[in-house]
């Protein structure tokens, strides 16, 4: 059961994204994040009370740089893609901290998959050179990100401390969204989709995350988490009708392929309780 809802997460999350990159049409790829971010904040506002220090400083503003730049790549590569090269991030720190010569093993598989991505034409032209840098800036924010999280739970700051950092980070983009979007943003079916990419990105996922981590154990939801760039690509397909061609679906399969394999690789033998994914809090990745 508890593999089902990590799999819901993951989808959910995914899905929040394809609904994103409907908004950008009407207010931009600024315009959505700082939706994105703003209404998520609301939310966890009223959920837990929001604590303010120099750790969810740090967490709220790498939270901005990683939806701000996410979501400049989502409008102008494939979902499936974006998330795919994003996956590094993640990993690439995974590799790091371990210090074993096999994690980076399993980068370099990630990397060939990535410059598999990088020359596979899509719909008949190259993938926009300028999304997946700004795609691979979000990957190195998304370590940030997990390096921030993990401050703010040695801190005790708890879901207080997201809440602090989620208004951080609200704060940081609505400037931007507002000079790019302007009152766009205040229209009744704008703030609908936006509160529908919060709930999907934020609340649902949280939620479930919460609830399966408290019997998973890190492999199963290593596993699980490492199947993210499948479901980007499921969720591009459904919604945005973004279909990949089987060499790109063999790029994201290398990439998914190190994900596990990491992800077995740094599984304890023993019945360990699981950790959430970010810094033993639970966070969503906000994308």
């Amino acid at each position: 059961m508890s593999v089902f809802l990590v799999l819901g997460s993951v989808v959910s999350l995914q899905f929040g994204a394809a609904f994103a990159s409907q908004l950008f049409g009407q207010v931009g790829a600024p315009g959505a994040t700082a939706l994105r971010l703003g209404i998520a904040a609301l939310v966890l506002a009223v959920v837990a009370r929001p604590r303010l220090r120099q750790e969810t400083l740090v967490l709220g503003m790498t939270m901005a740089g990683m939806n701000g730049t996410f979501y400049l790549a989502l409008d102008r590569i494939p979902l499936g893609v974006a998330v795919t090269i994003e996956f590094l991030g993640p990993l690439g720190l995974a590799a790091v901290l371990g210090r074993r010569p096999r994690d980076f093993v399993w980068v370099g598989l990630a990397l060939a998959g990535v410059v598999v991505l990088g020359v596979r034409e899509y719909t008949g032209a190259k993938l926009d050179l300028v999304g997946v840098a700004l795609a691979l800036i979000a990957a190195v924010f998304w370590a940030c990100y997990v390096l921030a999280g993990r401050e703010v739970a040695t801190a005790g700051l708890g879901t207080g401390g997201l809440a602090g950092a989620s208004l951080v980070s609200a704060a940081l983009t609505l400037p931007y969204g507002l000079s790019a979007a302007g009152t766009a943003l205040f229209e009744p079916r704008v703030l609908l989709l936006g509160t529908l990419v919060a709930l999907l990105a934020s609340a649902i996922p949280y939620t479930l995350e919460i609830r399966a981590l408290k019997t998973l154990q890190p492999s199963t939801f290593g596993v699980v988490l490492a199947l993210e760039p499948a479901a980007a690509a499921l969720a591009g397909a459904v919604l945005l009708g973004q279909h990949l061609g089987v060499v790109s679906l063999c790029g994201m399969a290398l990439v998914i392929t190190a994900g596990v394999a990491a992800a077995l690789r740094r599984a304890p033998a023993s019945r360990e309780r699981p950790a959430p994914r970010d810094a033993d809090l639970g966070l969503p990745v906000p994308r």
